[in-house]
């Protein structure tokens, strides 16, 4: 079984974009499908077969008030206004509505990593949580801590994936995965400094405390992934993606020609996906 991990990043999360448009183009799928904070959003119009869809959400989209901001913050008490994104824009009467039952009759399974605020909990999402017009584990991995209010699912406070599970590649092995394309939106020598999450952490604790313990680990997290990413890649069970630079972006950065560049980084590095999924050739889009 052939698995594709997407970890997100904000709105670097544009990369992934880049490459599972690539994908599109080129026809290939995954059998399986795991996605952080905004890997999940990008998987789903990934499988819901919509070249371009993501690339609107990030180079246009994120730059309108009700999307990001002071006035989201004003307004709703976080930064980003999670249901305008994934409910506003993407219910099937929305400007640019998720194809839902293409979504619903792929093939592929889907999982989507979140953290419950009160139990520092991994969960694990699964496609079949997701119905018309209620994307709720999309909004629910993609709150950030103290930015944003948690996200409330049937009375459970969630936060961000990348707090718990930030590279689940052992998640998508354990579920059955022979070998897996990672998608990272750091460059692959990154290393994660636990001083970053700390000023969150003091903040987070007061309210959740469990939750703002697995936001100290975070960097621990995530380098042990990048540590596994890269002997599996020796081994040859997995395929890193990852920008050579950022472009000067980081989680939030609204910078159109940086966004346009690690989407088009996106596209192009994901031309080893052929070779590596053991395809033959690929016909140009």
């Amino acid at each position: 079984m052939t698995g594709i991990v997407d970890v997100g990043g904000g709105l670097r999360g544009i990369y992934g974009a880049g490459v599972f448009d690539y994908c599109l183009d080129h026809d290939i799928q995954f059998d399986y499908c795991i996605g952080v904070s905004a890997g999940g959003a990008n998987i789903a119009s990934y499988l819901a077969k919509q070249k371009g869809r993501n690339y609107q959400f990030y180079m246009e989209y994120s730059f309108r008030k009700e999307y990001m901001g002071l006035h989201t913050l004003l307004h709703t008490g976080s930064y980003l206004d999670l249901d305008y994104v994934y409910g506003d824009l993407s219910k099937k009467s929305g400007e640019n509505p998720l194809n839902f039952k293409k979504f619903q009759t792929s093939a592929s399974r889907m999982k989507v990593v979140a953290l419950n605020a009160l139990t520092g909990e991994t969960i694990y999402f699964d496609k079949s949580d997701m119905v018309q017009d209620d994307y709720h584990i999309l909004k629910a991995s993609s709150t950030l801590p103290v930015v944003c209010k948690p996200y409330f699912v049937d009375g459970v406070p969630y936060y961000d994936g990348g707090m718990a599970d930030p590279i689940p590649l052992k998640k998508a092995f354990s579920d059955g995965c022979g070998t897996v394309a990672l998608i990272l939106t750091k460059p692959l020598d990154f290393i994660r400094e636990q001083k970053k999450d700390a000023p969150m952490a003091r903040i987070l604790k007061h309210q959740y405390p469990k939750a703002a313990e697995q936001l100290l680990l975070r960097y621990q997290k995530y380098n042990d992934g990048v540590v596994l990413a890269k002997e599996l890649a020796q081994q040859g069970k997995v395929q890193i993606i990852a920008p050579d630079n950022c472009c000067g972006m980081k989680t939030l950065t609204k910078n159109r020609k940086s966004m346009e560049q690690m989407y088009r980084k996106g596209y192009r590095d994901a031309e080893c996906l052929p070779e590596f999924l053991g395809m033959a050739e690929t016909m140009p889009a």
